[in-house]
């Protein structure tokens, strides 16, 4: 089982779909075309290829670079030190957290319709000249104008909840719908339905279009109250309460009762939509509202309010998930256990990066290439097409984490080179006893390929990099709620405020340019993966390890390709052992993982007929870092239990992505406390020689992630568990 092609993974080149469809499915060797490569005669050999599922479409490959966001929002919740209790509030504060970076979306199309093309833009001449798209505008009065252009924002937010509702068809609730369904704080893999449950996408995603229309209602009434608007000052009371009302939603579990999820669902929409009406409604009949030099009134203070929520949020996250007792996983967890912060920091300077790069570049194009500034000033007639103080803050907060996270993996390769040098020549050492002087090259590229393998574990100085972040990240967030803007502030601190503020201010400027230039890249990555296959796959295995997880935090994250997956992979093997047969599930790479996570769900008289074998197994190296409160050594000791021990594992050294699985155990203690765990990890040398056998013309290759199941290890490991299968 893997991701790759069918053909690669039998090692046949005529294969047939036996069960399945184009997405994901099972096959076998074509009848009267021989057995798959490798394989003993009278044993069925079949591939479960699932790739498509997350490198087959093509728009859905691209669309992960676009929602990456949303994406690390979700991924949050499930690098958490220990699995949910029964008032989970890190659950709460990542689906709040989430619920602000929805309105932050939604608040940069507000600032490109709203602000600078209805409000900076259209009325003034110089902007409009030579533009009929946008001339046409200044003929409506300023109310009708921002009514009108309010349809932008609402079209965007229903494009990102067509493709949330898109994906769950396509990938998730594929399984028969759980009789008990989990809450919505899941606790473990082996809970029934837990990754069959679409109720809570599908609650979340109705929540987070009402906050986005709350959103756009409240910069709709802002900006068209004016001096004498008491009506739109009285109708930001519904649109606020509107967004407290998700707020509180987004903390408590989804209602297990689906009539009273349809009842709490249908009156959250007829609300919305009649805030939404009558916000647009009022904005209509306000006709010409009296015009104020620069930005839409109450922007600016929306979006400085946002993200100091945020940054208010993601200290409380903090400070809760170093509160909380650690799971004991064997080895050291990311971040040492602040992984949940860490990625939810991401997000937010991820979703602050694609913001102010999309509001900057709108900006730009219309003031037709003039930067905007306080210390250059626009000029007569000149829109002052002035984004945010918060987005300025953004792009420069952005361009440091950037910065720093650089640092942080140059610091860390060059500090541990000597380490992982000594441990590449110890296993050298060991391989390869004696070896001729001719073969010296070859050895010192064995070397280097066992030390880069083990840059993987070495992730100290990250944390460092993390509190550096998230202490600028709180510096930002002061500046932003009292208002100050980079050059200000130094205009502030300096007493020669002319010079060095012009500096500041271009390098505000390169700041604001590169963070664009990063998210130009993602969008041509996005292209290119739309038009490369291989450039789609490498993009979807590094998605793998997010996309992996349900959607239990952000609903317009991409989908989880796992909901699909797992069940047809745990369906299949009961299926096949209902027959009468033997089952030895064989994952590679991510496969692995997959694997695990569908043995959890198969009943026990299931589990006495299967048995697994892993090779290029991320499971003990990262899924245990990553993920300690679901697949930390806790669960897999228990699987290796319920297997009765019938479990290889083999890995190389020189392997970049795999590793054993009993990362944690001494010599003196076998890992989970018995005998027979010990049994599981099997190395292999890699490459098998460092000479030229005298029959070849060149060393034996360097292995690394691929193939593993061409060796006689992986043949004689599949003999064994099947003998061992009662």
């Amino acid at each position: 089982m893997s991701g790759g092609t069918a053909e690669r993974m039998l090692d046949h080149p005529m294969v047939v779909r036996v069960a399945g469809d184009e997405h994901a499915g099972f096959y076998r060797p074509r009848p009267g075309t021989g057995v798959a490569g490798g394989a003993s005669a009278g044993v069925a050999v079949e591939a479960y290829r699932w790739g498509a599922l997350t490198a087959g479409a093509a728009v859905r490959t691209a669309s992960m670079l676009l929602l990456l966001p949303f994406m690390l929002a979700n991924l949050s919740i499930w690098l958490r030190p220990r699995s949910a209790d029964r008032f989970d509030l890190l659950a709460a504060l990542c689906r709040v957290l989430a619920g602000t970076i929805t309105a932050a979306f939604v608040l940069s199309m507000v600032g490109i319709s709203l602000d600078l093309v209805g409000w900076q833009c259209v009325p003034y001449e110089w902007c409009r000249q030579d533009r009929p798209y946008l001339s046409w505008l200044n003929a409506l009065p300023m109310g009708a104008r921002l009514s009108l252009l309010s349809l932008i924002p609402l079209l965007a937010l229903r494009v990102i909840w067509g493709m949330g509702r898109r994906s769950a068809r396509a990938l998730e609730g594929f399984g028969q719908p759980a009789p008990h369904p989990p809450t919505s704080y899941r606790e473990k893999l082996t809970t029934p339905g837990f990754w069959d449950d679409e109720r809570t996408p599908a609650w979340l995603r109705q929540i987070h279009v009402v906050i986005g229309v709350g959103t756009l209602d409240v910069s709709l009434l802002g900006g068209v109250s004016g001096p004498e608007g008491s009506a739109a000052r009285l109708l930001l009371v519904p649109a606020m309460g509107l967004l407290a009302c998700c707020a509180v939603l987004l903390c408590l579990p989804v209602p297990t009762s689906s009539t009273r999820v349809r009842r709490i669902l249908l009156s959250l929409r007829a609300a919305a939509a009649a805030v939404t009406l009558l916000s647009l409604g009022y904005a209509v009949r306000a006709g010409h509202v009296p015009p104020v030099a620069g930005q839409l009134p109450g922007y600016e203070g929306g979006v400085g309010v946002l993200q100091s929520a945020q940054g208010v949020l993601l200290v409380l996250l903090a400070a809760v998930t170093a509160a909380r007792p650690r799971t004991t996983t064997g080895s050291r967890p990311f971040l040492a256990g602040l992984g949940t912060p860490v990625v939810a920091a991401a997000a937010v300077t991820v979703a602050g990066a694609f913001a102010s790069t999309l509001v900057f570049r709108v900006a730009d194009q219309l003031d037709r290439g003039h930067v905007p500034g306080a210390l250059r000033a626009n000029p007569p007639g000149v829109a002052p097409l002035d984004p945010p103080v918060a987005y300025w803050w953004a792009a420069l907060a952005g361009l440091a984490a950037l910065m720093i996270l650089a640092g942080a993996a140059c610091t860390t390769y060059l500090l541990t080179a000597r380490r992982r040098r000594r441990v590449a020549e110890r296993i050298v050492a060991q391989d390869y006893p004696d070896v001729p002087p001719q073969a010296a090259p070859r050895l010192n590229a064995v070397r280097q390929a066992i030390a880069r393998s083990h840059v993987t574990e070495e992730l100290g100085p990250m944390l460092v990099a993390f509190f550096l972040i998230a202490a600028l990240g709180l510096a930002v967030t002061t500046f932003n709620a009292i208002g100050l803007g980079p050059t200000q502030l130094v205009a502030e601190l300096t007493a020669r405020p002319t010079g060095t503020a012009l500096v500041t201010a271009y390098i505000t400027d390169a700041g604001v340019w590169i963070i664009s230039l990063l998210v130009i890249g993602f969008i041509i990555l996005a292209y290119r993966s739309y038009r490369s296959t291989q450039t789609r796959r490498a993009m979807a295995a590094l998605f793998d390890l997010a996309d992996f997880w349900p959607r239990i935090v952000h609903p317009f994250a991409p989908p989880c390709y796992a909901a699909r997956a797992v069940p047809e992979l745990a369906k299949r093997v009961s299926g096949l052992v209902g027959t009468g047969k033997k089952v030895v599930i064989s994952g590679h790479s991510h496969g692995s993982v997959l694997a695990v996570a569908a043995i959890l769900q198969l009943p026990p008289d299931v589990l006495r007929r299967v048995a697994l074998l892993t090779h290029g197994s991320p499971l003990g190296r990262i899924y245990t870092r990553l993920y300690p409160a679901y697949l930390g050594q806790q669960t897999l000791c228990e699987i290796g239990e319920q297997l009765d021990w019938r479990w290889r594992n083999l890995w190389r050294d020189t392997d970049p992505v795999g590793g054993p699985i009993f990362v944690g155990h001494r010599a003196k203690r076998p890992p989970c406390g018995v005998p027979e765990a010990e049994s599981v990890d099997l190395r292999l040398r890699d490459p098998r020689a460092v000479t030229i056998d005298p029959t070849d013309t060149a060393p034996p290759p360097l292995e690394r992630h691929w193939p593993y199941h061409t060796q006689s290890a992986y043949q004689t490991s599949i003999r064994e568990l099947t003998e061992q299968i009662p």
